[in-house]
Order: structure tokens, then C-alpha cells, then sequence
């Protein structure tokens, strides 16, 4: 339905029942919406349009929902050729322009070079390119450069990393809950998984239908972090189906159509499950068994055994319910299970879901750009659950090299791709990039312990382990705890934080990672004191190694006056002031 502010309307909801009645229960239903800076409605369903974008206004009717969405398009005037002349690489573009058009909201052009290399570097796998890999992609002239660039970036072993640490955030790897030899079973059968390039049904089939020992077969640990039945169920909705049903427990969903019947009926099908000590320190043994329920804790009865908007398990003696599951999981027909990674793989590249937050693909949380996510989903599951695939999709569509830069015509746009969305580079990334930056490894060399602020040594991790290599978030850190390193305790995005906040401002001024650093005998700021470099060619280094582009005129009209400010002033503490004030700038810390 296309509004525009001021105009009215109203939702008229009706009902037809299994008899065959149908009844107007406007009066009795439940009104909401997604964007209330857009739309806003009230408890009688009329609606008011307040600004311009998209709202989805959502109705609840007994344990039913439903969306109406709302479109108010901006008044930009873009000529249609705007549209029709802007590259589109693949079918992400296709529908992305066509969003765009149908909102007035004109595409910015394509990114640098520059940008380009810095970005998907960061993006894909977490590292900044060496200034050698800079000068040599700005001057290549192969129109295929940025294709390639991509190929060989999902082949390197820190793209491994990025994404091992990605899964092993969402998967909650750590000795908060399990001992050493188990976490580092669950997080060494993960990396492989993506070093081989797994497809994600079958990452998703092999934990949940785990067998045998959990340090032989690491995705055991995914039962050993979740012994409860239903700490189970909800952890495994919010990992591969990117939903929360946690509030089903108790009661039948406030914003969602899930009862706590359903609940209790997915709960049931890992209620045949043992878990057993081994005879090796930290080892479980996972089996099946044939016998045994979890009971509705309101009725007092085992529900049926089904999978959420399933069929029932007829089965009653069936070997192993978790395969009945995990079939249905998995299936082509699954709504959510597909999108739920699609989301997630979006997100980490273009800055925002499509579905925001990326585990909240609630019926009444749509996402920005449907038929996007669908198409998306589609394609996924028709090309084998390839992850790496998708990724090369993502990362070579004319949507994701687009600038950063805002036109008047989409300034307001903060989530339907008119431009590169700018993203604070995470904890680990940013802690990589400066022992990369100043050549000095970061010190992994202490883990937390049970007691309250205490740490133990430990001698896992040798010099020169990136952050992104850690398996655990245990592993003692300031840095990484200021710069909002998940604790990896819940299955939520939410527990990673992005903000940008003072005690991180105060860490870069006052604290020691950095300064370390560029104090340090071994730094690179020793080694061009040795070799005497010039102011000029300090500044040079300095923005290809950071920012991976070189200054402009005017930042070196900027630089090098202060940097022969104090004639009288050490040159150590020029060059580290000249790190510094650039590592600890928006253009580094953010990607762009």
C-alpha cells in the first residue's frame, strides 16, 4: 500500500473458522509497527503515516499473525534512467534497484579501488591487505580484478579464521561451560567444517544428530553446553532457524503465532537423548535411547513429537527423533532454515539484515526487501547450501561495491542498499590490525579463571596468534572486553557489541595495547627510525598500511606541518604520534 505523510487508513481484520464463518474481530485483535517513525497505528487499527520508507503494520488475532506492509516512498524525483543505467552484476542487484525505485532513492555509484580492497579484506576475512597487495590491485588494469581479488581471499586460511570465530560465537565455544579438551574438540571440528566449505545442511545435520564421544566428535558439545531440554529447543531455534521461541515456555507467544503446545512438542523430540561420562578427562558420550518424554509443564502430558509448523513424528518407537528433526530442518521446504543463514551471511557483509536483528525472523519482524530474502534462500538451497558460494554472490553484486558515500537523494537510507552501510570493525579485527600495523604481536598469554577478576598463565597460544585465531573468549583480554567481545553465554547477536562507548575512547588514550606497541623495540616505528625515513614517506607508509590508500593532498598539507611542529621534539614520538592520531581515527576503526 503506497501513502505518503498525513494520509490515513485504517485495518480491517477478519477471521474464517474451520465451520466455514468468517468474522469481522477488528475490535478483539492486536495492533503494532515495525517502523513507528513511518507508520503508526492504534488499538483500533487505524493507521497514520508519519514519514517516508516502509512499515509493516502487524495484527494478532488469538495464536494468529499477520502483516500489512506500508510503503511511503521519498520525495526525491530520480529520473528512471537513474535506475535503469546503474550496474547490476547478478540478481542481489535486480532486486535491490527495484526497491529502490519503488521508494525514490537514488543508488550512490560504485566504490574505489581503494575502498574496495580494504573492505572486502576486512569483510570476508578480517584482516587489513598489505600495502604490496594494495599497489599491486590499484594498478592492475584487469576489468576481472575485483572478481579475482574475491576468489583468492575466500581461499586464505585467515577467511578460515574469520568465519570459524563467527560460528564459534553463535555456537557459544568456550570453557565457561566446557573443559579445555572438549572446547577445543567443538571449535577444531568447526574450523574444519569451514576450511572444507561444509554445506550448511549438512553443519546443521552432523551436530544435532551427533553421536559418541564428544572430544572425537567435537559437535557433541553442542548437548554438552545445553543439557536442559528446553535451554536445547531454544538454542537450537535461535542458532539454525534464527528465531527466539523462548517466550512459547511459559505461554503462547505475545509476537508470534507460537503456542506453548508447539513448544513443548519440538522440546519432545530431543527428549530421547543420554549424555555420559567417558573415562577421558572432559569427555561425554552422547547415544540415543528409546524411552523417555518431556512433559507440557502446564498439562502434565508429553505433546506429540513435531517440528515447529511440522508434521507429527508417527513413529513412536523411531530410533533417534533428533534425525526426524534434523530432516525436517534441513528440508527444501523449511521456511526458515535457509534464511536464517542468508541473514546472518548478509549482515556480516553489507552492514545490516535484511531481517534486523539477524536472529529475529519473527512473522512479525519482516524483512526490508522480501522478495530479496527469498530469491536469496532460493538460490542457496538450489546450489547445495554453499556457503562460500554465497558469499562470492554477495561480495561481487554491484549492491556491495557500492560507496559509502550518501547522495541527497538517500541520505535517510539506512537500510534498503542504497549505499555501503559504515560499520565499526569488530574487537578482534581492530586488535589484528594494530600488531599487523606496527609489527608487534599481541600476548595471549593469560585465561580467566572462576575466580572473580583472577587469571592463570597459559602457554596455548604462541607469539604472533591473532585474535581471530582464539577458540575461546576466556583468554584474558582488556582490549577485546572494552571493545565488546561477546561472553559468548547466550545464543543472541545481542551479546557482541558495536556501539562505539568512552571506555573505549579512554582504552586508545590511556591504555597500553597500542601504546605498547608503538613503544616497543621491535615496532615499526623502530625500524624507519633506523632507516631514516622522511616525513613524507611516514605519512605515505603510514595511510597504505592503515587505511590501504594513499593520503590525499590536503591530509598531507594536514600531516606534515605537525609532524615539524617541535623541531626539538624525539623523532620516536613524532612517528608514534603520527600512528596514533591515524589508528585511532574514524576512517581506521571503521569500515567504509
Amino acid at each position: 500500500m503506497n501513502l505518503k505523510p498525513n494520509d490515513q487508513t485504517s485495518v480491517v481484520v477478519r477471521a474464517w473458522y474451520s465451520d466455514g464463518r468468517a468474522e469481522d474481530v477488528t475490535r478483539w485483535s492486536r495492533f503494532g509497527s515495525s517502523e513507528e517513525q513511518v507508520a503508526n497505528v492504534d488499538e483500533e487499527g487505524h493507521v497514520k503515516v508519519i514519514g517516508n520508507g516502509e512499515a509493516s503494520i502487524t495484527v494478532g488475532f488469538g495464536n494468529r499473525v499477520a502483516t500489512v506492509p506500508i510503503m511511503s516512498p521519498f520525495s526525491h524525483q530520480v529520473p528512471a534512467d537513474v535506475y535503469a543505467k546503474s550496474l547490476k552484476h547478478n540478481y542481489i542487484d535486480e532486486l535491490v534497484m527495484r526497491k529502490l525505485q519503488a521508494l525514490h532513492l537514488a543508488p550512490s555509484g560504485q566504490c574505489s579501488d581503494a575502498e574496495f580492497i580494504r573492505r572486502v579484506f576486512l569483510d570476508a576475512a578480517g584482516i587489513l591487505p598489505t600495502p604490496d597487495e594494495v599497489t599491486k590491485f590499484l594498478t592492475d588494469r584487469d576489468p576481472a580484478k575485483r572478481a579475482k581479488l574475491i576468489d583468492a581471499i575466500l581461499e586464505r586460511s585467515e577467511c578460515v579464521d574469520y568465519w570459524a570465530y563467527k560460528w564459534s560465537d553463535l555456537l557459544l565455544v568456550s570453557t565457561r561451560k566446557l573443559p579445555q579438551p572438549a572446547m577445543w574438540a567443538f571449535y577444531s571440528s568447526i574450523r574444519q567444517s569451514v576450511a572444507d566449505n561444509k554445506p550448511w545442511n549438512r553443519f546443521a545435520r552432523d551436530i544435532i544428530t551427533v553421536t559418541g564421544s564428544n572430544l572425537e566428535n567435537g559437535e557433541g558439545n553442542f548437548f554438552v553446553l545445553h543439557k536442559d531440554i528446553a535451554e536445547l529447543s531454544e538454542s537450537t531455534a535461535v542458532t539454525f532457524l534464527g528465531m527466539s521461541i523462548t517466550c512459547a515456555r511459559c505461554h503462547n507467544h505475545p509476537l508470534e503465532k507460537w503456542t506453548q503446545d508447539q513448544y513443548w512438542s519440538m522440546a519432545n523430540l530431543f527428549s530421547r537423548v543420554t549424555l555420559k561420562n567417558g573415562d577421558r578427562t572432559g569427555e561425554v558420550l552422547i547415544q540415543p535411547i528409546v524411552e523417555g518424554d518431556v512433559f507440557h509443564p502446564r498439562k502434565g502430558i508429553a505433546m506429540r513429537p513435531t517440528p515447529l509448523d511440522g508434521q507429527p513424528l508417527v513413529d513412536a518407537k523411531h530410533p533417534d527423533r533428533r534425525v526426524y528433526f534434523a530432516d525436517w530442518l534441513t528440508s527444501p521446504k523449511n521456511p526458515y532454515f535457509a534464511k536464517a543463514l542468508v541473514n546472518r551471511v548478509w549482515r556480516n557483509y553489507l552492514g545490516r539484515g535484511l531481517v534486523e536483528a539477524e536472529d529475529d525472523l519473527r512473522e512479525t519482524n519482516p524483512a526490508t526487501n522480501p522478495e530479496l530474502l527469498e530469491a536469496m534462500s532460493k538460490d542457496f538451497i538450489d546450489n547445495g547450501y554453499d556457503v562460500k558460494r554465497f558469499m562470492r554472490q554477495i561480495m561481487n553484486s554491484a549492491t556491495y561495491q557500492r560507496s559509502s558515500k550518501p547522495l541527497p537523494e538517500n541520505l535517510a537510507d539506512d537500510r534498503f542498499y542504497s549505499h555501503y552501510l559504515v560499520k565499526r570493525l569488530s574487537a578482534e579485527v581492530v586488535l589484528d590490525a594494530y600488531s599487523q600495523i606496527t609489527g608487534v604481536a599481541t600476548p595471549f598469554d593469560k585465561v580467566i579463571t572462576g575466580v572473580e577478576g583472577g587469571t592463570a598463565a597459559t602457554t596455548s597460544f604462541p607469539i604472533g596468534t591473532r585474535a581471530m585465531q582464539l577458540p575461546d573468549v576466556r583468554i584474558a583480554s582488556q582490549f577485546l572486553d572494552a571493545f565488546g567481545r561477546p561472553n559468548r553465554e547466550q545464543t543472541c547477536a545481542c551479546e557482541r557489541q558495536g556501539d562505539s562507548s568512552v571506555s573505549q575512547a579512554l582504552h586508545l588514550n590511556n591504555g597500553q595495547t597500542l601504546n605498547d606497541k608503538l613503544r616497543s623495540k621491535n615496532s615499526l616505528v623502530e625500524q624507519w627510525i633506523r632507516d631514516k625515513v622522511s616525513d613524507d614517506e611516514a605519512v605515505k607508509r603510514v595511510f597504505l598500511l592503515s587505511l590501504s590508500r594513499p593520503p590525499s593532498d590536503t591530509e598531507m598539507k594536514k600531516f606534515l606541518p605537525l609532524l615539524r611542529e617541535d623541531p626539538q621534539a624525539p623523532r620516536r614520538e613524532v612517528l608514534e604520534d603520527l600512528f596514533w592520531s591515524v589508528l585511532t581515527s574514524r576512517d581506521f576503526l571503521f569500515n567504509r
